[in-house]
């Protein structure tokens, strides 16, 4: 057996008892280091979505345990992942970033229209992936016919995009110290990657069928799923199919490569038969040729 398969099919057998997550936090790493305002929306959002019993205690300390990211009353790498803000982590946990690119083309050979990394608690990267893309996703507005509001179509469905960005920050490798979550815009595509591979057996074509879920990092994915940043495990990529067959995206694709995965999204196929206008946000790179020549949309300003 080679000793890759090995190692994987070792860390998978110990996965239930030993992984990153459930490992205390290093001497000195405190609740004080957490982001006390988030864990207390996490408490409001659980309760409000009947994902967590309503309960008097309040306290930081009595949440934390609720979540399960405290044990025999030791703080878990789980608790610093999803709010951990001090800045004095960011040497002890560097992996805890997002980068953010905008390419001006269709690989990573063009130049950089936006580059941006962010570190932070699970919440904030969430935050920041989303607000990123929705500096720079272009949204096609047609005037249909008999209507007198105008509908509008982003080229990549926000939902399914957050959700990948979720899902990402879930299921990734957090033992990497130098791994991120990475989304990366281009002329003809946007792809969603997270260190780490898949394990128990799934794979690629799996994720697009009906399977059972077992996140790498179940307290991390319980608590996104109490706080309604997912749904119930299993469906997360399902969903991301079904969104993007509402918007008009083809169906997304998934693969493993260089010890990394990915969900790449293609844009939304825009009627032809209808007058379509690009309404980008200010600082918006301009769409794609082949689909302005298709549709005839206006052109937006140029990148800065």
């Amino acid at each position: 057996m080679p000793r890759e398969e090995y190692e994987r099919r070792l860390v998978e057998r110990l996965h239930a008892t030993r992984r990153w997550e459930n490992e205390p936090v290093p001497t000195g790493v405190t609740i004080d280091d957490l982001d006390a305002h988030e864990i207390q929306l996490t408490l409001d959002n659980a309760i409000g979505l009947g994902r967590l019993e309503a309960t008097d205690r309040r306290d930081i300390e009595s949440v934390l345990r609720g979540l399960e990211l405290l044990h025999d009353g030791n703080l878990l790498n789980a608790a610093v992942a999803l709010y951990g803000k001090a800045d004095r982590l960011k040497p002890i946990y560097p992996q805890l970033a997002i980068r953010l690119a905008r390419f001006r083309g269709t690989d990573r050979l063009a130049d950089f229209a936006d580059n941006r990394q962010y570190w932070g608690h699970a919440f904030s990267l969430l935050r920041r992936g989303e607000s990123f893309l929705m500096d720079h996703v272009p949204i096609a507005g047609r005037v249909v016919p008999g209507k007198m509001v105008r509908e509008d179509q982003p080229w990549y469905p926000p939902r399914a995009t957050r959700e990948g960005i979720a899902n990402a920050i879930c299921h990734r490798d957090y033992t990497i110290p130098g791994g991120a979550v990475a989304v990366a815009m281009y002329d003809d595509h946007l792809e969603i990657a997270n260190p780490g591979g898949l394990h128990f057996g799934i794979t690629p074509e799996k994720l697009t069928q009906p399977h059972e879920s077992q996140p790498w990092n179940p307290i991390i994915a319980n608590v996104f799923y109490r706080s309604g940043i997912i749904e119930r495990r299993g469906s997360g990529t399902l969903n991301i199919i079904d969104w993007c067959l509402e918007n008009g995206n083809p169906t997304p694709t998934w693969k493993e490569q260089a010890g990394s995965v990915y969900v790449i999204f293609l844009p939304a196929e825009l009627p032809r038969t209808t007058e379509v206008e690009t309404q980008p946000k200010p600082g918006d790179d301009t769409i794609p040729r082949e689909a302005r020549d298709q549709v005839g949309t206006k052109l937006a300003p140029s990148w800065h």
